[in-house]
């Protein structure tokens, strides 16, 4: 739900009006209450219309661009707008019938918090060009959140506290008399200062043999120079040489930071700093689940077309049934640890604009052509921005997979909070193992190596280790996914 202003006019007030986000999301998200103003005599009555939170964790959007025009009607259902959350593009849809009066933000427009003014309707086109002088101000201020008002009165508060110390130190500093300048100085030949310079050596103090006292190279001879000074002087030496050797002016490109990377940043930063993780790995074969694939394929007539990766979805959703206490998410505010009965398994999708984790829920209860079909289907529309928050907020348990990149073996991931693991999945490697039948005592087995990051608040070592057993138990003995 996003904020209303209420203007504040003699004859304003209130009509609650319905706004869906997308015709997907709407048993999700709460009705949404619009700002409806009359006529005070400078406007017709018209409705402002605010940056939505399209997704829980929105704060701020950026328009893309705009489906209406000013003077265009608009119908319920229509979108009238493309705006990019922290993790997609999504379609801003108005539920009213009226005509768009007048955009206060135009498209290309950036980090526009939720809740300000973006835009004005009304319900008859006569009314339409009445608003052509029409300024966010006019809409009246946005409300700012509580923790920021907090912050602010915070701010103020401050600089009160601070007044005294000032007043304080300027009388100290008025009552201590200033020093007076020294009037020594300290005569010495060119020769003998770029000597002092080079060594670090203070002139300060020495007697020079020169006419009127004047210090010349001679006197300089036995001098040694102290350590501060010396090192002084030879980091200034250095600084020299480096800047000397330096390009005059390096080229670059600045790249601006979307809305997508702001947020890939935030939650990885706190993941690192708040979750004491620890590493599990191990080489899994996977020769008969290689052959599965292929013998499903074969017999598929087009119906499905199986990847490893869906093979290693089903596998790990199982391993998660069998070791439920994987599948948790730590709520630490909450006094809990929720251990989820569902599994829900985010996958990572590399996408032009960063990374993103569409889920496949119940995967545990689903068939591998079903698992297919359908992250198939989020991972399309993942690349263009096109997934609902609810088809990529939330998740159990995650698998990131670099298999198709033939030059990373393994590698670790960074959890997503608050899941407690993620698995790493790196490319299939041949492996020589013991056999008895061939002639040369050893055949290539394919093998993938398996990274597990878990979470100690939530999963020990032990339990880790338990949960990695048991899917190499599943993997190397692919019927188990039918039990």
């Amino acid at each position: 739900m996003f904020a209303s202003t209420i203007s504040r006019t003699p004859l304003s007030t209130l009509r609650n009006v319905k706004l869906c986000l997308t015709k997907s999301s709407i048993n999700k998200y709460s009705l949404i209450n619009l700002t409806r103003l009359y006529s005070s005599g400078k406007f017709p009555p018209h409705t402002v219309i605010h940056m939505p939170a399209l997704s829980p964790t929105m704060t701020q959007g950026n328009i893309q661009s705009w489906a209406k025009k000013v003077g265009d009607q608009l119908a319920p259902g229509e979108a009238i707008a493309e705006i990019e959350t922290d993790k997609a593009s999504m379609d801003f849809e108005f539920q009213e019938e009226g005509y768009l009066a007048k955009i206060l933000m135009d498209a290309g427009s950036n980090d526009v918090p939720v809740g300000q003014p973006i835009a004005v309707y009304v319900e008859e086109a006569d009314d339409v060009p009445a608003f052509e002088n029409f300024t966010p101000a006019d809409a009246g201020e946005t409300p700012k959140p509580k923790q920021e008002e907090s912050k602010e009165e915070e701010a103020k508060e401050e600089p009160k506290k601070e007044e005294p110390k000032k007043e304080e130190s300027k009388s100290t500093s008025s009552s201590q008399p200033s020093p007076k300048a020294s009037g020594d100085r300290i005569f010495a030949s060119p020769l003998a200062k770029t000597i002092a310079i080079e060594k670090g050596i203070k002139l300060k103090g020495i007697k020079g043999s020169g006419p009127g006292g004047r210090i010349v190279a001679k006197d300089l001879e036995n001098v040694q120079p102290s350590s501060g000074a010396a090192a002084a002087a030879a980091a200034a030496t250095t600084a020299s040489a480096t800047t000397s050797s330096t390009p005059a002016a390096a080229t670059f490109e600045d790249i601006p930071l979307t809305s997508m990377r702001k947020t890939i940043a935030t939650r990885l930063l706190q993941s690192t700093q708040q979750s004491p993780t620890y590493i599990i790995q191990s080489q899994i074969s996977v020769s008969k689940l290689l052959k599965l694939r292929a013998s499903l394929n074969a017999s598929a007539e087009d119906r499905y077309k199986l990847s490893i990766n869906d093979l290693l979805i089903k596998a790990i959703a199982k391993t998660c049934v069998r070791v439920p206490q994987v599948n948790s998410a730590w709520l630490g505010d909450q006094g809990v640890i929720r251990q989820y009965k569902n599994v829900d398994v985010s996958v990572a999708v590399a996408t032009p604009t960063g990374l993103i984790t569409p889920i496949v829920k119940d995967a545990h209860n689903k068939g591998l052509a079903a698992i297919s079909n359908e992250i198939k289907a989020l991972g399309k529309r993942a690349k263009i921005g096109k997934l609902n928050p609810e088809e990529y907020q939330g998740g159990t348990i995650c698998i990131s997979n670099l298999g198709m990149n033939h030059a990373v073996n393994a590698f670790t991931s960074i959890i997503n909070p608050p899941q407690s693991a993620i698995i790493a999945i790196g490319t299939t490697d041949k492996k020589a193992v013991p056999s008895n039948v061939n002639p040369q005592g050893f055949v290539f087995d394919d093998v993938i190596t398996f990274t597990g990051t878990f979470d100690h608040r939530i999963v020990d070592g032990a339990l880790g280790g338990e949960w990695i057993k048991e899917l190499k138990r599943i993997v190397e003995n692919p019927l188990e996914l039918l039990i």
